[in-house]
């Protein structure tokens, strides 16, 4: 902080005192914010006032004229609108310490996040500094290429037209309608164990069955994508300077939200294709307020897919994540959404108790896992979500893979490997976590992160599955192959 306080001109001493007051405000704000562990429950986040009582218990601002001078131009609102307030306890807790922060700190704080922001976009003075920030942060020791940071910036900012290119050139049509396929086979599974589960009540199983027949899915990209009109018509408001990077940057940022606030009047479409218009990721989504899960195009090659390949491979791998995404529905945060993506409490109270035993069962196995790079135990907590998913994503398919063999008849083994399709089936799916990380970088996922590092994704999902133990014959008691074994799904 102090030395880009110096570098835009800033005397040394002063920046060091001062700016040590702005991070300890900074600090502060921190402590007076919920844990990531207490923000996990949805309906606590759920808290809904009009401007004018939100202005009676909070005075310290006027909210009205604060929210308008956000908006875009036409768009008013007025103390009678109705906004949800996530956390009041922070609201109440930020009064006192704006009354006992002086000004001269908080405007130095403010202007230091505008300028942290900044630097990206600066000479390569300041962007030094930067990479030694992120050095001690990350652990990363040279600045990415220039070619790379201007394809990252470039498919971040403008995601719409860039996925509209990358379609057309890369993205084959047979890997649609083959994922679809898998994705019908891996929700029909799911709908099985929905059956099968014996700690459900009649009532809460036939509302999670409606919920994941009303799952909708969108694979590769929406066909808008390949119309040039809807693409200009995207952007007619976008004003980009070639001259000015700075600027323009500044600029798409107005135009992001404009477009976001613009929303407000307008009836909710989930199905809109400019919410699913960014395929050249290698990622994949569960929305639980859409209720709807999504396969960009990106993530359709690669290891995780080729329509040309045995289906075990396929299966353990992106039926992996298909199986992934579909639980997310049901995992401790997307549960508490109904089939239309609304915050309602669908379960019987039996039902949720015995959920959260087994979500427990999973909370402690991770938390008792230790990363030997780091030394730092994992969250538990932080991370269920993605372990629940992790672990009925990969039995879904496993099982998905198993009857599409029933159907279709045993696949040949790989040419000079002498695994069998099933144990082939699970080195794919340990295969898409494979991954190097700094120290460093390791410390901050494990220490702010909801996902488990890499190597647990396997481990932990893998030494939960029976089908793994009998497929490579771990003995009972080993550590792939625990006695007690963690299931939700």
């Amino acid at each position: 902080m102090v030395d880009m306080a110096v570098l835009f001109g800033a005397d040394k001493d002063r920046a060091t005192k001062e700016l040590s007051e702005s991070l300890q405000f900074e600090m502060d704000l921190a402590n007076i914010s919920w844990s990531n562990e207490k923000r996990r429950n949805s309906n606590d986040l759920y808290n809904l006032r009009t401007i004018k009582e939100i202005q009676e218990a909070y005075p310290y601002v006027q909210w009205l004229d604060y929210i308008n001078a956000l908006l875009p131009e036409g768009l008013k609102v007025d103390e009678n609108e109705v906004i949800n307030l996530s956390v009041p306890s922070f609201m109440e807790e930020l009064g006192k310490l704006l009354k006992r922060t002086p000004k001269r700190t908080i405007a130095n704080y403010m202007m230091w996040r505008i300028h942290a922001f900044s630097v990206a976009f600066l000479s390569e003075e300041f962007r030094k500094r930067q990479l030694q920030y992120a050095t001690a942060l990350t652990g990363r020791q040279e600045q990415e290429a220039r070619w790379k940071e201007c394809v990252d910036i470039s498919s971040g900012s403008l995601a719409i037209s860039v996925g509209s290119l990358y379609v057309r050139k890369y993205f084959k049509e047979d890997s649609k309608s083959n994922a679809l396929e898998m994705v019908n086979n891996i929700r029909d599974v799911f709908d099985n164990i929905l059956d099968e589960v014996s700690w459900m009540d009649d009532k809460t199983k036939a509302e999670a069955k409606r919920k994941l027949k009303h799952m909708t899915t969108h694979i590769g990209y929406p066909d808008e994508m390949l119309d040039d009109n809807k693409l200009a018509e995207y952007y007619d408001k976008l004003d980009i300077d070639a001259d000015k990077y700075f600027e323009s940057f500044l600029k798409m940022n107005v135009f992001g939200t404009d477009y976001s606030f613009n929303k407000l009047r307008l009836p909710v479409n989930k199905t809109d294709w400019i919410r699913h218009a960014r395929p050249a990721v290698v990622n994949a989504f569960y929305s639980s307020i859409e209720n709807s899960i999504q396969f960009p195009a990106g993530i359709l090659q690669g290891h995780f897919f080729n329509a040309h390949r045995p289906k075990y491979m396929n299966y353990g791998a992106i039926g992996y994540v298909i199986g992934h995404e579909i639980t997310h529905g049901f995992d401790d945060q997307g549960r508490t959404f109904d089939l239309e993506g609304n915050l309602v409490d669908w379960w019987e109270p039996d039902t949720q108790k015995a959920y959260l035993e087994k979500a427990k069962c999973i909370i402690e196995q991770y938390g008792n896992f230790t990363d030997r790079q780091t030394g730092l135990n994992l969250n538990g907590i932080n991370t269920q979500g993605e372990n629940i998913a992790d672990n009925g994503g990969i039995k879904e398919s496993y099982i998905a893979y198993k009857r599409w063999v029933e159907k279709n008849g045993e696949e040949p083994k790989l040419p000079g490997l002498n695994y069998t399709p099933e144990q082939m089936f699970w080195i794919s799916a340990a295969q898409t976590w494979c991954a190097v990380y700094r120290k460093e970088t390791l410390k901050m996922r494990i220490t702010t992160g909801v996902h488990s590092p890499n190597e647990f994704r396997v481990l932990g999902s893998m030494s939960n599955m029976k089908d793994f133990s009998k497929d490579f014959q771990c003995p009972e008691g080993s550590p792939m192959n625990p006695v007690n074994k963690c299931e939700v799904w």
